[in-house]
Parts: C-alpha cells; structure tokens; sequence
C-alpha cells in the first residue's frame, strides 16, 4: 500500500473524530450559553403559567366555559379532568410563537455568531471543512428543537400531575384510552412538534450564513416567521396557506383522535422536510462561496 492509500485509509476515522468532537464541543456551547437556558426556561414557565391559570379559574367556578373540539386551546377545557391534557395544551400554546422564536434565535446566531466573533475562519480547518461544520450547526439546532419541546412537555406533565387528577383520559373522537396509552400519545406529539421546527431551523440557519451579526440574523428570522405567520392567517392568501411552514402544525391534535388521521401529520412533516432541503442547501451554497477572511 502506498504512501497516499494510507493517508487516505486514515484520514476517513480522523475527519470522523473531528466531526464527532466538533458536534459534541457545539452542543455544548450551545447549552451552556445564558441565553439559551434563559430561553428554556421561558418555555419551562409557559405550562406552569396555564396551569396555575386554569387551578384559578376553576377556583372561581368559571373553567367548565372553555369549550370546544380539541385542537389548539380547546383542550384546556380538559385540563380539570385530566392533567395530561396540559401537556397538549401547553404545546398547542407554545407551537404558534414560543418555540418557533426560540429556535429562530438560536439558528440565527449558529453561524453569524462565529462570524461576528471572528472564529468561523478557525472553525473551518480541515478536516472539518465548511459542508461538515454546517452539518455539525444544524444537528445542534435540530437538538434544541428537541429540547425545548420536552422542556415544555416535562414540565406541563409535572404540573398537571402535581395540580389535576391524572388517569384515563377521552380522545377528540370521544373514544376512551388508557393512561399509559395517553402517555405514548404525548410523546409522540411532542416529537411530531419538534419535527414541525425543523424548517425554521433551516430558514435560520440559511439567514445566519448571509450576515456576520448575530442579533441581526436572529432578528430576520423572528421577522420572518411573523411574517410568515400573518400570511397564514389572510384568507386572500388560501390559495399559498398549504405553502408556508406553519400551516400544518396544529395538526398534531390529529395524533389524539381515534384511529389517529394522518393526511395532515403527513403534509406537516413532508413540508418541513421540503423547507430543511431548500434552505439547507442554500445555507450550504451560500457558506461554500463565501469569502470568510475573519
């Protein structure tokens, strides 16, 4: 074997070491950075605040007025009966604005901040290279959408355990399911929400490739997801609803109907998907082309 065969054999584990050591050394910046915590903990205290709202109401003999078909706010009409519904309805709360702005901030800053600090010209060294570090941004981002959707999740289940009755629990289609069964149910729609960020992961993480400042990609990507949010809710502008990447995402309430309706989970996840290419690979082009001199 050659010279060359053996650099070559051994620089495929050397680039998987770096790559592993990078990632790890991004999940930890980015969780042990203030702002990020401060963000989880906000998500944290949304469940604590519905459920102390809805102890009160229900105090003052006004929560049975909460009606409706169980999407969205609907279910905190549950609440009372069973404190797991907390958890959907913590999520539905948070869906909308909370979680969306949360993952804007930290995938605006993912590569902007490196810019802005001048050590994104260090960070693409071989053998990480700019495809492999833009990798290594986005699976951290992806892992704060996980986390900050079981933040909200643990914590609107810790509530409801610890303010309402926990037990069997009535899905939308009126049908009746066991505890454990509600319990798979939750998890499955806290991954369903966490699948439903990833679009705006991408959408941040291209806006943090066009810019050296992090607060101003941060700050375009919460204002485009505003904006996308508006267009959503103009009813002139049905024809492009199916379109934009927060159409769908209540759809997650489809997960506690009996039998499950998957048409509209199915559209959610195939169009975060189609939104994770688009600007995946635009943040990828964009980022190889780019002259990085600081």
């Amino acid at each position: 074997m050659s010279r060359a065969d053996t650099a070559a054999g051994e620089s495929r584990p050397v680039r998987a070491v770096w790559t592993f050591g990078l990632l790890r050394n991004e999940l930890a910046t980015t969780f042990r950075r203030w702002r990020t915590l401060a963000l989880l903990g906000v998500l944290a205290a949304v469940p604590v605040l519905i459920g102390v709202a809805v102890e009160i109401e229900t105090g003052d003999g006004s929560a049975g007025g909460a009606g409706g078909g169980g999407e969205g706010p609907a279910f905190i009409s549950q609440i009372t009966n069973n404190g797991l519904f907390l958890v959907f309805s913590a999520l539905a709360a948070t869906l909308p604005f909370f979680l969306p702005m949360a993952v804007g901030v930290v995938a605006g800053d993912a590569v902007a901040g490196e810019a802005g600090a001048g050590t994104l010209r260090y960070l693409l060294v071989a053998p990480a290279g700019r495809t492999r570090l833009l990798l290594t941004k986005y699976a951290a981002v992806l892992a704060f959408c996980l986390a900050a959707t079981l933040v909200v999740a643990v914590s609107a289940l810790a509530v409801g355990a610890l303010l309402f009755p926990l037990g069997d629990l009535t899905t939308i289609s009126g049908t009746r399911i066991g505890f454990a069964d509600g319990l798979v149910r939750a998890l499955l729609i806290a991954l369903v929400v966490a699948a439903s960020l990833t679009g705006v992961a991408a959408l941040g993480l291209f806006v943090s490739t066009l810019t050296n400042s992090g607060v101003a990609a941060m700050a375009t990507t919460v204002g485009l997801l505003i904006t996308v949010q508006i267009l959503d809710q103009i009813p002139q502008l049905h024809a492009v609803h199916p379109y934009l990447f927060p159409h769908y995402w209540l759809s997650f309430a489809d997960l506690m109907r009996e039998p499950v309706h998957w048409d509209d989970l199915r559209r959610n996840l195939g169009l975060q998907g189609l939104y994770a290419a688009v600007f995946g690979s635009a943040a990828w082009a964009w980022l190889a082309a780019k002259d990085i001199t600081t």
